[in-house]
């Protein structure tokens, strides 16, 4: 006889598949894990992930400079920190950590791409 499955598994999303060996069919089954979410993501924010926002949300409260600070609390170039925090921003993870320095720093990197790519406006009078 078979064990019951627990509760706690079916809830999971967990799923009896029913199996055959040669010409009898076994309903209750074996369980099945719940499909593969489509997206790649397996790990979820890591603690430097998690660092680096909470660094966002208050750096400048230090009197050290920002790229001092990075090296100091990270021991990542300034670039390389950059590079992470670009990354990171893409991410649903650190939007539901961080909702509000997450949407601030993509409207501060959206105004900088915007600043550069479009055409710079002359006045008549020679000003920009």
């Amino acid at each position: 006889m078979v064990a019951p499955y627990p509760p706690e598994a079916t809830e999971a999303g967990w799923a009896r598949r029913p199996i055959r060996l040669g010409n009898r069919t076994y309903e209750e089954g074996v369980l099945e894990p719940p499909p593969a979410v489509e997206d790649h993501r397996v790990v979820a924010l890591t603690q430097r992930d998690r660092d680096i926002l909470d660094f966002e949300r208050s750096w400048w409260t230090a009197t050290a400079p920002k790229d001092v600070q990075i090296r100091e609390r990270f021991e990542l170039s300034a670039t390389r920190y950059h590079q992470l925090l670009g990354e990171l921003l893409g991410t649903t993870d650190a939007m539901d950590y961080d909702p509000l320095v997450v949407r601030r720093l993509q409207r501060q990197r959206d105004r900088r791409r915007r600043a550069r790519l479009e055409p710079r406006v002359v006045e008549e009078d020679g000003t920009q």
